[in-house]
């Protein structure tokens, strides 16, 4: 049991990243800045670099991720035994990166791609690359070695079943009282997951609602889950019309006068990002010495880095900070 002494001091630390962070209000405040420089000056104002904008971006980039996992890891590191719940919203990076090595796999890349260090969380052996036997073995990804390592599709689908299988296996093991936020929260970013899932498959490479099926996130015992996307299936993607009544109808592109409509997956993610983030942000306080906090601020600092991304290669298609954010609606 994590004593409240520790929990005490877990959200003392949370609260003071947090106000130091662009969430919430201070989000705005990003929408002024005009030059990627200026961008990093903002957000490192004592370790910012002078380097020209092509070499700039991806350096910048790479310290935002840096940074917020930084952040992350050493909340988790304050409890004295971190719960597996919160390990694996960790490990969520290394998922990310076997996604990617299994990309550079069937590329027959001969080095594996950039990685992302998660300390003594990691569990693969990403150094035994390529030989997928030595990195795999006695690993929860071993059950990869069984499936076929050219589809990749299938390959990241079956990841995030299982991640988001366990994920959510951990959270139901979790006491009542730390996980009623939580719960909310993951449910609508697995059914919203699915749906911008079916939105893509269907709009951009017209494939067939049998095929979509299976490559949902399935969580056993929660057909709510999947429920939302297998509706929208039958609904046609050119009449706006027939979306309204869905329980995600308000994130849908409007009609516009005198144009051709047709649902825009692109405006869906980021309009389902962007109310994942309001949920999570009213969240955060609302029941600070619980999991609940955590979690909400993992999710909050991502969401950060996802902005400051974006603003960051905005820059490149001259967009301005204030365009981004809205294209985000981070504002």
């Amino acid at each position: 049991m994590i004593i409240s002494g520790e929990r005490a001091y877990i959200y003392a630390k949370i609260c003071g990243i947090i106000g130091q962070s662009f969430v919430g209000k201070r989000v705005s405040a990003l929408g002024g800045i005009n030059r990627l420089a200026e961008l990093d000056r903002v957000i490192f104002p004592s370790a910012n670099r002078d380097l020209p904008e092509r070499e700039l971006l991806p350096d910048l980039e790479r310290r935002i991720a840096e940074k917020t996992l930084r952040e992350i890891i050493n909340i988790i590191e304050c409890f004295k035994e971190p719960p597996e719940f919160l390990v694996l919203l960790v490990r969520a990076y290394e998922y990310a990166d076997m996604k990617a090595v299994l990309s550079a796999l069937v590329d027959r890349e001969t080095k594996p791609p950039s990685l992302t260090d998660i300390g003594e969380f990691r569990t693969v052996n990403f150094e035994a690359y390529p030989d997928t036997e030595k990195m795999l073995k006695g690993t929860e990804f071993e059950f990869l070695l069984k499936e076929d390592m050219t589809d990749i599709v299938s390959l990241q689908t079956k990841l995030d079943r299982h991640y988001y299988a366990a994920v959510w296996n951990a959270l139901s093991r979790l006491p009542k009282s730390d996980r009623k936020g939580i719960e909310k929260i993951i449910g609508d970013e697995i059914s919203l997951r699915n749906a911008a899932w079916v939105l893509r498959l269907r709009a951009y490479y017209n494939m067939k609602p049998e095929k979509i099926r299976d490559m949902l996130i399935f969580i056993e015992g929660k057909k709510t889950f999947t429920d939302d996307s297998l509706e929208s299936l039958n609904f046609v993607l050119d009449a706006r019309s027939e979306w309204t009544k869905w329980k995600w109808a308000a994130f849908i592109n409007e009609e516009e006068t005198g144009n051709y409509w047709k649902i825009d997956p692109r405006h869906f993610q980021n309009q389902a990002s962007a109310f994942l983030y309001k949920s999570t942000y009213h969240s955060l306080r609302i029941r600070p010495f619980t999991l609940d906090s955590v979690f909400c601020f993992i999710r909050l600092k991502q969401s950060e880095e996802d902005i400051l991304t974006s603003i960051a290669e905005g820059f490149g298609f001259n967009m301005t900070a204030s365009e981004s954010l809205n294209l985000l609606g981070a504002i």
